[in-house]
């Protein structure tokens, strides 16, 4: 069996496992008793043991030179963390939990990349494998909360997650033999690079862009008459724009662009989504700009993934895909969300404005990785 569908086996289950229980996790906590403010604490506390545990995860599986080990005991634990909600009552248990369920979780998306970047295969397939399995898993797990209630989201994610590590372990580690270690340290050596530095800088400000949309799309196309039908219809373009770039358009895009042209395009792409969003809430402006979530997402995450490959050194993938993930992704998402809740409230729809000049301010730096 080649690396290929190993590889597309892990994908499909680890993106399962979290399109099935994230959608709805809040609303658990919320059946357990909390209160939205406790809610807000449990959720934010997550947000930032993820943010530390998936660089420490990266550097041992480096340090080790075994990603796949790290990975599949990860994925163990976070099944067993997931089975932990069955019994959990009140807010320090319920808090206890969710920490190793989310610490756990982090860093698997993370070493799985670094893993397949190393493979000679397309990389894009198989994130959108994960992206298709996503949205087949949320779809199915509405239908299932529906039927057996909340807790089924608990069996199916840890059953999907055992399925995942199993998966993992069949995938083939990369071993580096005679990488001398960095002097100074992974993170300093890795920041020392110009071409790093970019990327994950210029994904902070695209990715990060994002944050209004998702926190504040569907309240502004509902203040603007658009019914829930509609509005799905509108966020589910997105998401299927996303997996055709991964899968048909964005690997060519990117060869023919070249990686720093990709970059310039999502940086466009973005300046132009906002720009709608922020004059009009037209139906027809907005089911035309929704799909350029493909090229503001997928494609600007295709080409990050293409060059972090071509300048890490060897035997640093894990910590630099943590960086990239908690730097370009995570953190700058969590604290632009915030910045997204007060420029609404003060400035409403206007506020994508400012998502456009993040992403504008992110040209340069493609500019500067065509050297």
């Amino acid at each position: 069996m080649s690396a290929l569908p190993r590889f597309i086996l892990l994908y499909a289950a680890m993106y399962a496992a979290f399109g099935v229980a994230s959608p709805f996790l809040p609303r658990f906590l919320e059946s357990r008793g909390l209160p939205p403010q406790e809610i807000g604490l449990v959720l934010a506390a997550g947000t930032a043991i993820r943010l530390l545990a998936s660089p420490v995860a990266g550097r041992i599986g480096d340090l080790m030179q075994n990603l796949r080990g790290v990975l599949v005991a990860s994925m163990a634990l976070a099944a067993l963390a997931t089975l932990g909600y069955l019994s959990a009552q009140g807010l320090w248990m319920l808090l206890a939990v969710y920490l190793l369920h989310g610490a756990s979780l982090a860093p698997v998306t993370v070493l799985a990349d670094a893993l397949a970047l190393r493979q000679r295969f397309e990389y894009g397939w198989v994130r959108g494998t994960g992206s298709a399995a996503f949205i087949v898993a949320t779809l199915l797990s509405g239908q299932a909360v529906g039927a057996f209630g909340l807790q089924s989201i608990l069996w199916l994610q840890a059953s999907l997650l055992g399925a995942a590590a199993l998966a993992a372990w069949r995938v083939p580690e990369f071993v580096h033999t005679g990488v001398a270690r960095p002097a100074g340290g992974s993170v300093p050596a890795l920041l020392r690079i110009p071409a790093f530095r970019s990327v994950v800088l210029a994904s902070a400000l695209i990715l990060g862009s994002h944050a209004m949309h998702d926190g504040f799309a569907m309240i502004r196309w509902s203040a603007a008459g658009i019914s829930p039908a509609v509005a799905s219809v509108l966020w589910s373009e997105a998401v299927a724009a996303e997996v055709v770039v991964f899968f048909l358009v964005g690997p060519t895009l990117v060869a023919r662009l070249t990686p720093a042209g990709a970059i310039a395009l999502a940086a466009l792409a973005g300046m132009a989504r906002w720009a709608v969003m922020a004059w009009t809430s037209d139906v027809t402006a907005l089911a035309i700009v929704q799909p350029l979530h493909g090229i503001t997402f997928a494609l600007l995450h295709l080409a990050c993934m293409r060059l972090i490959a071509r300048v890490v050194p060897p035997g640093l993938e894990g910590t630099a895909q943590a960086i990239y993930g908690t730097v370009g992704i995570g953190a700058a998402t969590a604290l632009l969300t915030a910045l997204s809740g007060a420029l609404y409230a003060r400035l409403g729809a206007q506020g994508f404005w400012v998502m456009g000049a993040l992403c504008a301010a992110a040209l340069p730096l493609a500019w500067r990785l065509r050297r």
